[in-house]
């Protein structure tokens, strides 16, 4: 079974409210012989646009960049957690898993339902920096959420992405988990090569 937990791009995708929004223009010309339509379309949004990865430099002075980071961070073995109904993710929540050999984690929340709400979703599951130092502590190389961020909407300091980040641990957001059963996968998720990338949009892909 191969599962694309990619959430499409288009110009009605929810976007972070203050980043870039999405504008994809379409654009054509007439062949030079007149025999057909060449259709481009033009691109603009912001490199955290719907499911994307946070590289340590998105936050950290100094941190590595997308492009430090090996393939085999990126592709592997990935198991999905299917959290139960809750505002937060913290170390309660995560310790009833069985973590042996989990290398990375995405976290499956109620969130991924508001993908179809035709608006941002401000009341999105997140994860408490105490989760996230648990994940720290169980040795992840990777760590998804299947909303915009990692951390609580309009948080302050985003404590939950230093956790990580300064650990070297890749952040995945913006994942659409709805149709995935909690399990184990392995996961290809692919950023766009972007030169000296804070983040990027990432299309991931699931199998079993």
């Amino acid at each position: 079974m191969i599962y694309d937990v990619t959430v499409p791009i288009s110009n009605a995708v929810p976007v972070w409210p203050g980043d870039p929004p999405v504008q994809l223009t379409r654009k054509s010309h007439q062949s030079r012989d007149k025999s057909h339509t060449v259709r481009v379309t033009a691109i603009e949004m912001g490199s955290h646009t719907g499911t994307h990865m946070d590289a340590p430099f998105h936050m950290i002075d100094g941190g590595k960049h997308l492009g430090d980071f090996p393939l085999d961070t990126l592709v592997g073995k990935a198991t999905v957690v299917e959290i139960p109904p809750a505002r937060s993710i913290g170390r309660a929540q995560l310790e009833d898993f069985d973590w042996t050999g989990v290398e990375r984690v995405l976290l499956k929340t109620e969130n991924s339902k508001h993908w179809t709400d035709g608006k941002f979703y401000e009341e999105f599951v997140y994860l408490e920096p105490d989760g996230a130092q648990f994940l720290v502590e169980r040795g992840v190389r990777l760590v998804g959420i299947d909303y915009l961020s990692i951390d609580k909407f309009q948080s302050a300091s985003h404590p939950s992405h230093f956790v990580l980040l300064k650990k070297n641990i890749v952040i995945l957001e913006g994942l659409n988990l709805n149709a995935v059963p909690q399990g184990n996968y392995t996961i290809f998720a692919l950023p766009l090569n972007i030169q000296d990338a804070d983040g990027a949009p990432t299309r991931v892909i699931l199998t079993n």
